[in-house]
């Protein structure tokens, strides 16, 4: 029969073990090889030992940034997020996205980083026309490279207003060393209209290009005035009023949605020019970027229609849409 004391010896044995593997590699950077001829033991065994300090609870370990940058990095908020929505990414700004040029281009720098981890370079690069996207654009260094890049909503209207498409679209194929294709159409056009366009070649090319984009990026409109649909003239008060009345509280490259995520079926559905909701929650890379109070309701809602499989936004708008969700269960 085996002794008591002799299997606290052995016990201790074991803890010490285990102790000296989990230094090595966490430590002193061995490789499970190393620990394996150091210790003389097998390289399974060597797995196993540093698998079970961290198991045990002797292994602990943190993440200290620097003073100076603390207060502007937020792992755990973007932890949750990820968690909360089902994202592969999230990324939190430190700066305000409240519409502005400034909020726009600091918005537009995070969105850069996150694609050009993102291409690949056979890969072709959708994305719908807006303030953010042409920030990301500006920010598109010779980092990321790609095969294609596509516009995924029309922007053509009857008044003299700049979407910056045409800005955005040179920029990314320039420096991501890509071939453009450009969606030449109207986003919104008479059902009609839309069929025959469908059967263009031209345009029906671009939009299955855009259709199957391996990687999307894109904004969120809200449901007003202060929309850049509105103010580009592509709908009108009576359209607002219309989509408000049925619950739509954004939209990604022209296509309504409402809190829940849910595709709203309004006038507009036969009369848009873009790629369709399920396809942008199809796409494997989907890099929503948006921020500030006025987009808050719009990207929840994005968010929760499954839209988007990575988030870049501000540290407030985080915020609040962790508790928005918190309170919904």
């Amino acid at each position: 029969m085996e002794s008591p004391q002799r299997s606290a010896t052995e016990s201790g044995h074991d803890l010490r073990l285990l102790v000296r593997a989990a230094t090595m590699y966490h430590l002193e950077g061995l490789t499970q090889a190393q620990i394996a001829e150091r210790l003389g033991v097998s390289r399974p065994t060597a797995g196993r030992l540093v698998a079970r300090a961290r198991a045990q609870g002797l292994v602990r370990v943190t993440v200290s940034a620097p003073d100076h940058l603390a207060g502007s990095i937020h792992p755990e908020a973007e932890a949750d997020l990820e968690r909360v929505f089902g994202l592969s990414e999230a990324l939190i700004i430190d700066d305000t996205a409240d519409g502005t040029r400034s909020g726009d281009a600091a918005l537009g720098r995070a969105g850069a980083a996150v694609l050009s981890r993102r291409l690949q370079p056979t890969d072709t690069l959708g994305f719908t026309w807006g303030p953010e996207q042409v920030a990301v654009a500006d920010a598109t260094g010779g980092v990321g490279r790609c095969a294609r890049v596509v516009q995924m909503d029309g922007s053509m209207t009857s008044v003299e207003y700049h979407t910056g498409v045409d800005h955005a679209l040179a920029l990314f194929s320039e420096r991501l060393g890509a071939r453009p294709v450009r969606l030449v159409a109207p986003l919104f056009a008479d059902p009609d209209t839309v069929r025959a366009l469908a059967r263009d070649s031209i345009v029906s090319r671009a939009l299955e290009a855009a259709r199957s984009a391996d990687v999307m990026l894109f904004g969120v409109g809200s449901v007003s005035t202060s929309t850049t649909l509105f103010e580009g003239a592509y709908i009108d008060a009576t359209v607002l009023d219309e989509l408000r009345a049925l619950g739509a509280v954004g939209e990604i490259g022209g296509r309504f949605y409402d809190d829940h995520g849910t595709a709203v079926e309004s006038s507009l559905v036969e009369r848009t020019v873009s790629v369709p909701l399920d396809d942008v929650r199809a796409c494997p890379a989907s890099i929503l970027i948006s921020g500030g109070e006025h987009r808050r309701e719009s990207i929840l809602g994005a968010l929760r229609g499954g839209y988007a499989t990575v988030l870049v936004t501000d540290h407030p708008t985080a915020t609040w849409l962790l508790r928005q969700q918190e309170a919904n269960r």
